[in-house]
Formats: C-alpha cells, sequence, structure tokens
C-alpha cells in the first residue's frame, strides 16, 4: 500500500483566454466633441436668420445673465460701471448696423417691385422711398387731381388703397415700429362745419394705417398716427403745391423701435 509521498499528483492545465485589449472611452470623449460642434452650427445657423430683435436680446442675456444691469450704479467698488459699457455700445451699433441695411434692402426691393408695375411705374415721381435718420420713409405725394385719396377728401382712392396695401404686405417682413403721418397744404379747407385741414390730414393718416393692417402689418405695428396739416411743408417756396399733400409711412430703426417712435414725437429729425 502507497504511503502519502508516493500518491501521484495530479496537475491540471487550464488554457489561457487571450482577451482583446481594452480601448477605454476614448471614443465616447470624441462624440461628445462631435455632438457639441454639430449643435454649435445649428447655433450659427439660426443666429444667422433671426431678427436684429432676437439677436440683440440674445447677446443682451450673455453680457448680463442674472438681469443685474439695471442695478448697477456709478460706483466701481460696488460693482457699478463708470460710465457706458463699451461692449454693450458696440452690440448696440452692430445691430442698429444690421437693421439699417435690412431697411436698405427692403427700400430696394419695394422700389424694384413698384418699377415692374405697370400699374404703378407710371407714378414714380410720386412716390419717394429714402432711408433716413430715422429710418425707411415713404411718402405717397399728390398731383392736382388727387392720385391716392380724392380731392379735399379722407376718403382713399382705389389706386391708393392697391398701393397702400402692397405697401403693408411689404413692411410687414420686419418687426419695426410703423409710424403714420398726413400733411395738407396751406390752403384753407373749405368747410362749414369746422372740418380743417388737421382733421384731413389725420384722418387721411388713420385711413392709411387702416389700410397697412389690411395689408398685413402686424397688431401693434403701427405705434403712432400723426396729423400735419400744414405745418411741414414740403415745398416750403409754394405752399399750394399739390405735393405738400402727402401721406407719409415711416418705418422706424433700430431695435427699440417703440421708443423710437416716442423720441421722434417729441424731437422730430429735420428734413433736408
Amino acid at each position: 500500500m502507497k504511503t502519502d509521498r508516493e500518491k501521484a499528483v495530479i496537475i491540471i492545465r487550464r488554457p489561457r483566454v487571450h482577451r482583446g485589449a481594452h480601448h477605454g472611452g476614448a471614443w465616447k470623449v470624441a462624440f461628445a466633441d462631435f455632438t457639441t460642434s454639430m449643435m454649435s452650427l445649428f447655433l450659427v445657423l439660426w443666429l444667422m436668420t433671426a431678427s436684429p430683435q432676437v439677436r440683440a436680446a440674445i447677446a443682451g442675456y450673455f453680457r448680463d445673465p442674472m438681469g443685474r444691469e439695471h442695478l448697477t450704479g456709478n460706483s466701481p467698488t460696488e460693482g457699478g460701471a463708470t460710465g457706458r459699457d463699451p461692449a454693450k455700445l458696440q452690440g448696440n451699433r452692430q445691430v442698429l448696423e444690421m437693421n439699417r441695411n435690412e431697411l436698405r434692402q427692403l427700400g430696394d426691393r419695394i422700389s424694384s417691385d413698384l418699377g415692374k408695375t405697370p400699374e404703378w411705374s407710371h407714378l414714380k415721381s410720386q412716390i419717394e422711398i429714402e432711408l433716413t435718420q430715422e429710418g425707411l420713409r415713404i411718402e405717397l405725394l399728390e398731383d392736382s387731381a388727387g392720385t391716392f385719396f380724392e380731392t379735399g377728401s379722407p376718403k382713399p382712392s382705389a389706386r391708393g388703397v392697391a398701393l397702400v396695401r402692397f405697401l403693408g404686405s411689404e413692411l410687414a417682413v420686419l418687426p419695426n415700429a410703423i409710424v403714420v403721418e398726413g400733411h395738407t397744404d396751406s390752403r384753407p379747407y373749405p368747410s362749414t362745419t369746422g372740418y380743417t385741414n388737421w382733421e384731413l390730414s389725420a384722418d387721411r393718416a388713420n385711413a392709411a394705417r387702416r389700410i397697412l393692417d389690411e395689408g398685413g402689418v402686424k397688431t401693434g405695428q403701427v405705434r403712432q398716427v400723426r396729423g400735419y396739416a400744414d405745418t411741414k411743408i414740403r415745398v416750403p417756396g409754394d405752399p399750394l403745391a399739390p405735393s405738400n399733400r402727402r401721406v407719409t409711412i415711416l418705418m422706424l430703426l433700430g431695435a427699440d423701435s417703440s421708443a423710437a417712435a416716442d423720441s421722434t414725437l417729441r424731437a422730430p429729425a429735420a428734413r433736408p
């Protein structure tokens, strides 16, 4: 009988399994970078097509995320600003310049479309479109026969209705505030009821405002309707000239053009 020392030793050999090397999480980092890049691209594309008002709001958020800008004072020790923020001023100028370019392009497009329309192409001398410091100004100048409004009446002609409705559809592409003005010549209004050039100019401006609404301008986009009578003669040397009788549609410049509407009422810019 064998002793414990003489017992056979059984050795079990198991084959080694060669597993693939561990690659780590590098691919996750690469995928995260790719996703971030795509989101940045979509954000840039969206900003390129956004209106100046949206861009200004986004820029304002990044300048003042906590909304504390209105709390700042003049003391540097309290977090206040000494003078105006140059970055903010530069951002405002850029927004205004973008909006100015949009108004310029809009005016050029309206002029081009009017020139291509036989019904209005011959009225080129009576439709003036210019970009001023206030914004895009469109003036409808009357002639001796009354082109856009019936003579001595606040009732627009069929031609006037069609033209102002067209202007409304064009101006609706931008959100800027609109001011409508009515003007007359210096000839006294022949009335025995107390109706004067003041009422006539205001009524014509308000009639144009209603037609602009029909044309598609947004609710509340027309901020003011003004009647000036003959206080702003277009031809100072001839106060009875027919072109002094006119309706002006002014699309104001600026991201906050509602405030601009109030400022132009208090201090209207001088016409050249």
